[in-house]
């Protein structure tokens, strides 16, 4: 299946999976791109710049195929060492980023001039128009559905998505909620280039988490998540457990004075010990309303192809037949 997308970054099939926190390592996104995708690597689960580098060489061992960085430029005082973390993607030979957060407009000029492609992610039109003015390659456009940070306009993908093909002229990739063929289908009706999926890529023989955590996806329905952090207008879309309703209760109880202090023992530090000890009641983690989807624990290269095959036989079956 070709499209602007793997023409853009020399792929098999139109299938990214997102970078998230304490997932992305280098063992993920080598299934993920030997499976004919494009794997990421999340940048900030590496502690430092050098840290970073060594998992970069680690994935360059385990695959041959393209793969790319996710880096989320975060608000606050105490900032990553972005500089580090670049000139470590630059060293690296990487060619590919995504990008989150905050805009990424500051970095640009070193990822450009190291003849690296941008992807952002963003969860409006107004901001993939922005990423499109600075000089980003392409966006990935990030639906209501999706796992960890919405933004604050709550508009889903069917709503979305063929708003951003209305006004943007790079390519774009459907993110939030994704998980099968016939939403893959979907987003190439709707405008999109391809799709970007997180959770779903977490429930995976490859992801390197705990079995606890491929579990709960497994048995989890599209009604088991909760968002959290709106009154900070952070708003984040985690898994349902007893640790999200007690911080629930909290941000009820204090309502628009809620801080962070108020919250930060149910998603502080606690990705360690959810996807790595498989304590699932630690706190808060991420996760997509495309839980509902997931049954199974595949390979990534069963995932992957399993959704392009059976895409394509959608195009040429279900839906050739409503045309005249």
């Amino acid at each position: 299946m070709k499209t602007k997308i793997t023409e853009m970054f020399g792929i098999e099939h139109p299938v990214i999976q997102g970078g998230m926190h304490y997932v992305g390592f280098a063992e993920m996104a080598a299934a993920v791109s030997n499976a004919g995708g494009l794997g990421i690597i999340t940048g900030l689960t590496q502690r430092t710049p050098e840290d970073l580098a060594k998992e970069i060489e680690k994935c360059k061992g385990m695959t041959d195929k393209p793969f790319g960085v996710n880096l989320t430029f975060l608000p606050g005082f105490a900032a990553p060492d972005y500089p580090g973390y670049i000139k470590s993607i630059v060293d690296g030979g990487v060619k590919i980023v995504e990008t989150a957060g905050r805009s990424p407009e500051a970095y640009l000029p070193a990822l450009k001039e190291a003849g690296i492609k941008v992807i952002h992610k963003c969860t409006s039109v107004r901001h993939s128009l922005k990423a499109e003015r600075i000089g980003c390659d392409a966006v990935s456009v990030d639906g209501f559905e999706c796992g960890g940070h919405p933004g604050e306009d709550d508009i889903p993908n069917m709503i979305l998505l063929p708003r951003a093909a209305e006004e943007l002229k790079i390519p774009f990739v459907a993110s939030g909620g994704i998980g099968n063929a016939q939403q893959l289908v979907a987003a190439l009706a709707l405008g999109a280039d391809g799709i970007n999926m997180g959770t779903r890529f977490i429930a995976t023989k490859e992801a390197p988490v705990h079995q606890n955590v491929k579990d709960a996806l497994v048995q989890a329905s599209e009604l088991d998540t909760r968002l959290i952090m709106r009154p900070l207008r952070n708003t984040e879309r985690v898994l349902n457990n007893p640790a999200v309703e007690k911080m629930l209760e909290v941000e009820k109880e204090k309502g628009d004075a809620t801080t962070i202090e108020d919250v930060a023992e149910f998603v502080g530090g606690v990705y360690p010990k959810i996807m790595q000890e498989g304590t699932m009641e630690a706190g808060a983690w991420s996760c997509g309303m495309v839980a509902g989807l997931i049954h199974d624990i595949p390979t990534c290269d069963e995932l992957v192809g399993g959704i392009v095959r059976e895409a394509e036989e959608i195009i040429k079956g279900r839906m050739q037949q409503f045309a005249s």
